[in-house]
This record gives structure tokens, sequence and C-alpha cells, in this order.
């Protein structure tokens, strides 16, 4: 690669609204991710060693992300500042890249990757990720708390948090005179005033999600029974109607097709900015509970450049940069402050950038357990009985 005309490359454009075509591919999130991971370190398990961390930072930073999922400003920043040649490429979906990195054994090339959280336990487990230095990451002190120390990776120790979001719904107001608050409210609109023109997004953990939302059942639960009841509600009574199944609603709303929409609060606040009308829309975080995900930074097991690595994590936890990430990306970042520089800023729809702590403290993270298997046959036969 030419560095005077261009060090980075992105696989995918700007126009195609990163944030948005990211979470589509989360459709069946886990199904396979564990059986790639062990299918493809089969056999030799041994992962190549990391290049031992030293003070240098190399002039070469391999990164593997979502496509145009950073602001490219932010990415020159750190190729100035550091003299670094820094190629990007571009994964579609959390198990293309895990199985890139399992089939390889530490020898991809790559040096930071932008896994979900969820993800994170499997691929420690496969030791596909190195344990952070956080000596070598300062800028890991401006995370929240609830990000800096998540269940799934406490204390941060082998990813740092890039980017945050929640599901909740778009309803037109006209719908009704009440305000909308559940998923059983949800559940309640699709089967009366926005009948035949409801959107889900399609995610097997999100769709199945509202039924327990509805039941007010734990949505990661593994209970068989709390399974059948969901498979009931969604299948004879919601899934009749459903217009459609969109992970990407910027495109759909404007037609008037739809009425009722499950989305995420990023690609909903995108949306409303898109309107013609937007008053006309209401944006519903709905009780008892929904998704809170999260990417985040991660070193691969295996870099040849880890001072690069780190002083480009360090960079990206700069609360200057962050900002202009979350302005870029469309969603929240995890480091402090960023609610008040957005209202500094007078940023557009700021209640959907900024859920209260209220909402983020009874967000539950979806897990990958025996029951994922369950929830995508629940949304297959959804998807069957919408199309007859």
């Amino acid at each position: 690669m030419d560095t005077e005309s261009t060090t980075v490359r992105a696989l995918v454009p700007r126009a195609a609204v990163s944030r948005i075509t990211r979470r589509s591919f989360l459709a069946g999130i886990g199904v396979t991710v564990a059986g790639l991971a062990v299918t493809a370190c089969g056999g030799d398990k041994t992962i190549a060693p990391s290049k031992p961390l030293s003070d240098d930072v190399e002039g070469q930073l391999n990164y593997y992300s979502w496509g145009d999922y950073e602001d490219p400003a932010d990415l020159d920043a750190y190729r100035d500042k550091f003299g670094v040649r820094l190629q990007v490429d571009a994964f579609g979906s959390n198990e293309e890249m895990i199985a890139k990195l399992a089939a390889a054994r530490g020898t991809s090339g790559y040096d930071v990757i932008v896994p979900t959280g969820v993800y994170i336990p499997q691929m420690v487990a496969h030791g596909l990720l190195d344990e952070l230095d956080h000596s070598r990451i300062p800028n890991l002190a401006n995370l929240e708390e609830r990000f800096f120390n998540p269940p799934w990776n406490p204390q941060s120790r082998h990813a740092a948090c890039k980017n945050w979001g929640t599901t909740g719904f778009m309803y037109l107001k006209s719908l009704t005179d009440k305000t909308p608050t559940s998923w059983a409210d949800f559940i309640s609109l699709a089967r009366g005033p926005a009948k035949g023109k409801v959107s889900v997004v399609e995610d097997p953990w999100e769709v199945v999600s509202i039924a327990m939302g509805a039941m007010n059942i734990d949505p990661n639960t593994t209970d068989a029974k709390s399974l059948s009841a969901a498979r009931n509600i969604l299948v004879n009574q919601l899934a009749p109607t459903i217009q459609g199944y969109n992970s990407s609603i910027t495109s759909i709303v404007s037609g008037g097709s739809y009425s009722l929409l499950q989305a995420w609060n990023g690609d909903a606040r995108l949306t409303l900015m898109n309107e013609s009308d937007p008053d006309r829309w209401g944006f519903v975080y709905p009780l008892p509970t929904a998704n809170l995900f999260t990417d985040n930074f991660a070193i691969v097991r295996g870099t040849q450049h880890p001072g690069a690595a780190y002083a480009f994590i360090n960079h990206m936890l700069d609360p200057e940069v962050s900002f202009r990430e979350l302005q870029y990306i469309g969603y929240q970042t995890g480091v402090k402050g960023m609610a008040e520089k957005g209202k500094a800023a007078d940023l557009p729809y700021p209640e959907l950038l900024f859920p209260s702590d209220e909402i983020v403290d009874r967000l539950v993270v979806a897990t990958v357990d025996s029951a994922t298997q369950e929830r995508t046959e629940i949304l297959n036969q959804m998807q069957a009985r919408s199309a007859r």
C-alpha cells in the first residue's frame, strides 16, 4: 500500500451507514460462534505468541473492524501522531471474524479487532485474545464503571469498550392516545392498530426478548416452559401482524408501510433525523428490560505490533476522539462526560444517544447459551408464519 496516497483502507463506503449495517449482521447471534472457534482450533490448538511488548510503537497496525465504524479523521490523527501505516479491513459478522482468527491460530496478521461483548468469553477461552496491559492504556480510566467492569469482561481484562447501545421500538403517535411503555404494549399495538405494519429486527435473541419482556421473564432464560410460552406468543400472536423483519430501518420508514418498529436506539435516531415529520413518531425504551450490547477493542493473540495496538486503543479512548466517534457513528462510547458534551453541542435527539441511568440500569446483556438454537428456530418459525 502506498502510504503517500492512502494509509487507511476501508472496505465499506460511508453511504452504507456503518452502525446499521453492522447491527444487521447480528441475526443468529451466537448460533455458530462456539462451534466455529472449537472447530477451527481443532487438532493443533497452539496459538502463535504475540511479539514481546517494548516501549516502541511499531510503524504498522492492522485493524479488523466493522465496515465504516470509525471516523476517518480519528484514524488519520492516529496515523499522523505515531507515524503508523494503518490498514483497516472490514468483517460482516462476529462469526466471520472469529473463524478467521481461530483458523489462523495467531498468524492472521491482525493486531486490534472489534468483537461484540457477548463473544469475548468464548474468544478468551480459545486463546484468541491477549490480556490487556492497563499501564499502556491510561485512557481506560475514562470509561464509565459499568463499561470498564462488565460481568463478561471483568476489569476490562481482555477488551475495552468502543461503543454501546440498546433496543426499543418506534411507533406512530397516531396509533394510540396512551404512551406505550413496555413490550406488552408493543404486542398490544401490533395486534391492534398497527397490525400488518409491524417490523422486528432479524435477530433471534432480540425478537424472543419481546415475548419474555411481555411475560416479565428474564430474556436470557433457558427454561423450556418459558421458551415454549414465548414461542406461542411470537408465532401465533405476533408473527401474523408482521410485515417485515428489518435490522436496518432508515430506508423503510418514510414510505409509510410501517407504523410500529423494533429498533436499536442509534438506528432510530438516524431514522428520525432523516424524517420530514419526525414529531409524529415516538420511541420507547420498553419495560421491563432490553439488550445492552457493546462492541470492544481487543488485541489479537499473535499480534506483531503490540506497541502500535496499545497506542491505537489509548488514542480512541481519548475524550475528544471519543466524542467525534459518537457523532460519526451515532452510538455512545462508554467514555465519561459524553452526555455533557452532547448537550453543550446541542446534538439532535439526545435522549436516543444518552439513555438515562435509570434505563441503562435495567438493561441486560444477551448471552450465548443452551437456548440460542431454540431462539433461532422460533424466529425461523415466525418468518414462515408471517409469509403466509
